[in-house]
C-alpha cells in the first residue's frame, strides 16, 4: 500500500511540484493549455489520472491478494513469490525519479500515454507467463512501465489546472484513488475465485485503452521549457543495481542460495550504492540532490518512513499468505482484510493531517505507529480455524486507525521540512525511500523469521513464522514511534529545530 503523496505545484512558486520526480521550475501553462474543472474537458482529465494512476497502484497491491494462487499455478516456492511482489516494486522505485524527469522534458502527456501503453503491454505478459521466471520478468518490465505512468498523474493534474481548480481537481483525484484502493482487493478476490489470478493482469487491458483515448482527446500537453536540458541516466542505472543486487542477494540468502552467489551481490549493492551518492553529488542534473537532507527533521522524518513502511510491507506479505494457507481463507475474504485500513484512512487521514498541523506531528507520529503495532500484536491470533469477525477485523481496525494517525502528519512534515525549491523532490525521496522499504522488508523478513521456500507448502512451518515475523514488525513499529519521539521536535510543522525532551 503506497500512502505517501506528494505536494501540488503552486504556480508562481520557485519549487515545482512533480510526482515523484526531480526539481523543476514552475512553467505556467497559457492559452489552450489551461482547463476548468467545471467543464467537460476538465471531468475528462481528471478521469485520465485516476484510473491511469488506479492500474498502476492495483497492481501494486491486488497481487498481494494472488500469491497463494500464483505459487499453486506456477508450482513456485517463497522466494518466488517475494520476486512477483519485489519484481515490480524494484523497478518502479528504481526509475519513478526518471520518469517524472523524462515527463517534464519530453511532455507529460506523451510520456504518461507511453507508460500506459507499456503497462498493458506487461500486464499481458504477466497474465501469459507460463513459469514463475517468465512472471518475474514481466513484472520487472511492469514496475519499469509503471515509473512512466505514475509520476505524470499529479503532474498532469498541477499542469492544466489553476487556482481553486487544481486544489479540487487533486481532491478529486484523491478520492476516487481511494475508492480505487478500496475496490482493487474485492475485485482482485472475486477474479481469483470465479477465473483465475491471470485475469487480475487482464484487467488492466480495457481499463488502460479507456486511459489513452480520453487522454488523447482532452488532456493538452505540457512541459517544463525551463527545466534543466538532461536526465540523470547514471544515476537511475545506478540506484537500479544498488537495489536489485541488494534485493536478489538478501532472497537469495532466505532461500538458501550458497554464499558464493549472495555475498558478492550485497558487495555489488554496496558499491553501486556509493557510485549513486557519488554520481548525484557531481551530477548537472541529479535526480536526488543531496543538500536535500541539510534538514534534520526532513532526514529524521525519511527514516522513520524507512522503519514503518517497511514493517507495513512485511505484515502486508505475510498477513495475506496466513489468511490463505493457514487460516483457510478465501481470496475474497483475504482482500476484505485490508479494506478497514483503506476506509479508515479514506475518511480520517485528512482530519489527522489538521490536527497535525494545529498542536504539532511529534505526538500523532509517535502515537500512531505504536497504536498499529498493538494492532499487530492482536493479529496472532489468525491461524488454523480462525475467524474473521473476531480474529481479524478487530486487529485490522486498530491496526489501521494507527496508520490513520500517521500517515498525513508524516507526509506533511517531511515535504514541509525540506528547502522550498526541493517541495518538488521531497516528495519524490518520500516515495521512494516508502518503496525501497517495503522491498527491502520483503527480501529481508522471511530470513529473518526462519520462512524458507519450503514453508510455501507447510502450513504449520508457515505459522511459526508468521508469528515471529508480525512481533517483528510491532517492534519495528514501536521503534519508528520512539523515533519520532526523538527526532521529529517542534509544535511547528516547519520548524526545523532539533527535538528535546519534553
Amino acid at each position: 500500500m503506497d500512502t505517501t503523496e506528494p505536494p501540488v505545484r503552486v504556480r508562481g512558486h520557485p519549487a515545482a511540484r512533480r510526482h515523484d520526480g526531480a526539481m523543476t521550475s514552475s512553467p505556467a501553462p497559457a492559452g489552450p493549455s489551461v482547463v476548468r474543472l467545471g467543464e467537460a474537458r476538465g471531468r475528462w482529465v481528471v478521469l485520465a489520472t485516476v484510473l491511469g494512476s488506479g492500474v498502476a497502484s492495483l497492481d501494486a497491491t491486488v497481487v498481494n491478494i494472488a500469491l497463494p494462487a500464483i505459487g499453486r499455478g506456477l508450482d513456485a516456492g517463497l522466494s518466488g513469490l517475494q520476486w512477483t511482489l519485489n519484481g515490480y516494486t524494484l523497478t518502479l522505485a528504481a526509475f519513478i525519479l526518471l520518469g517524472g524527469s523524462l515527463g517534464d522534458l519530453m511532455g507529460r502527456r506523451r510520456v504518461f500515454v507511453w507508460g500506459a501503453i507499456a503497462f498493458a503491454l506487461t500486464s499481458v505478459l504477466c497474465a501469459v507467463a507460463p513459469s514463475i521466471g517468465v512472471l518475474v520478468a514481466a513484472r520487472l518490465l511492469q514496475g519499469a512501465a509503471g515509473a512512466l505512468l505514475t509520476p505524470g498523474s499529479l503532474a498532469i493534474l498541477a499542469a492544466v489546472f489553476e487556482g481553486d481548480d487544481r486544489a479540487r481537481a487533486i481532491g478529486a483525484w484523491s478520492g476516487f484513488s481511494g475508492l480505487t484502493g478500496a475496490a482493487g482487493p474485492f475485485v482482485g478476490g472475486w477474479l481469483i475465485d470465479a477465473l483465475s489470478w491471470r485475469w487480475i493482469f487482464l484487467l488492466n487491458v480495457p481499463l488502460v485503452a479507456v486511459v489513452v483515448a480520453v487522454t488523447l482527446r482532452h488532456v493538452p500537453e505540457t512541459r517544463d521549457a525551463e527545466s534543466v536540458r538532461g536526465v540523470d541516466v547514471a544515476g537511475a542505472v545506478l540506484g537500479a543495481l544498488s537495489l536489485g543486487a541488494l534485493t536478489y542477494g538478501l532472497i537469495g540468502a532466505g532461500a538458501g542460495d550458497r554464499p558464493v552467489v549472495w555475498v558478492p551481490c550485497l558487495v555489488v549493492a554496496a558499491a553501486a550504492a556509493a557510485g549513486f551518492a557519488v554520481n548525484e553529488r557531481r551530477s548537472r542534473h541529479p535526480m536526488l540532490p543531496l543538500d536535500i537532507f541539510s534538514s534534520r527533521r526532513f532526514t529524521a522524518t525519511n527514516a522513520v518512513t524507512f522503519v514503518m513502511y517497511g514493517a507495513l510491507a512485511g505484515v502486508f506479505f505475510v498477513l495475506v499468505l496466513q489468511a490463505r494457507l493457514v487460516a483457510g481463507f478465501s481470496p475474497l475474504a483475504s482482500g476484505a482484510a485490508l479494506l478497514p485500513v483503506t476506509v479508515l484512512m479514506l475518511f480520517g487521514s485528512s482530519r489527522a493531517g489538521g490536527l497535525a498541523a494545529r498542536f504539532g506531528p511529534r505526538p500523532f507520529m509517535t502515537v500512531g505507529p505504536v497504536v498499529s503495532g498493538l494492532g499487530l500484536l492482536l493479529l496472532l491470533r489468525v491461524g488454523p480455524g480462525a475467524s474473521f469477525v473476531l480474529d481479524v477485523l478487530p486487529p485490522i481496525v486498530v491496526f489501521g486507525l494507527g496508520l490513520t494517525l500517521t500517515v498525513a502528519p508524516l507526509t506533511a512534515t517531511v515535504l514541509t521540512a525540506a528547502p522550498a525549491r526541493h517541495a518538488g523532490v521531497a516528495s519524490g525521496v518520500n516515495n521512494a525511500v516508502a518503496r525501497t522499504a517495503g522491498l527491502v522488508s520483503v527480501a529481508v523478513l522471511p530470513l529473518a523469521v526462519g520462512l524458507g521456500d519450503s514453508a510455501f507448502g507447510d502450513p504449520t512451518a508457515f505459522d511459526a513464522g508468521f508469528d515471529r515475523a508480525v512481533i517483528g514488525c510491532a517492534v519495528a513499529l514501536v521503534v519508528a514511534g520512539v523515533l519520532s519521539a526523538l527526532t521529529v521536535g517542534g509544535r511547528d510543522l516547519h520548524d526545523d529545530r532539533p527535538a528535546t525532551a519534553g
